[in-house]
């Protein structure tokens, strides 16, 4: 028996559809004083390859981001407020390790080119902006 294809344009409804489910896209108003993060994950969602990559290889190079390890926790990116107030979470087991690196950055996490250097003194607050009308000079 052979099934007919649906129509192309079905098709990139479809993917598009697909796509927009599985990328987050940040609420800023929410976000509002965002200063770091931590992924939570069980070592049994390690197997998701992309997360695993992203856990093992990626979150080392990031500033003010952090692992954690908890029994039953689907792979979560946990936004988190100067005094740890939780502000986000966001899934990641739909996500690839390329989705998540994108996201990471695009709120502001400062990325090392390797796990032991420096992070610059501008970045040492990343992710959190400067409060509206605060100068963006540090001296001033």
């Amino acid at each position: 028996m052979h099934l007919p294809l649906p129509p192309p344009a079905l098709l990139l409804l479809l993917a598009a559809l697909a796509a927009a489910v599985t990328t987050f896209r940040p609420d800023w108003n929410r976000l509002h004083g965002l200063a770091r993060a931590r992924v939570e994950v069980r070592s049994d969602s390690l197997v998701l390859p992309q997360v695993k990559a992203f856990v093992t290889q990626d979150i080392p190079l990031y500033h003010n981001l952090v692992m954690k390890h908890l029994p039953g926790a689907d792979p979560e990116l946990v936004l988190l407020g100067h005094r740890y107030e939780e502000l986000e979470r966001i899934p990641l087991s739909e996500m690839t390790r390329e989705e998540i690196n994108e996201l990471v950055q695009e709120l502001g996490f400062y990325r090392k080119a390797a796990p032991d250097e420096p992070v610059p003194p501008e970045y040492l607050r990343a992710p959190a902006k400067p409060a509206e009308g605060a100068p963006d000079r540090p001296d001033l």
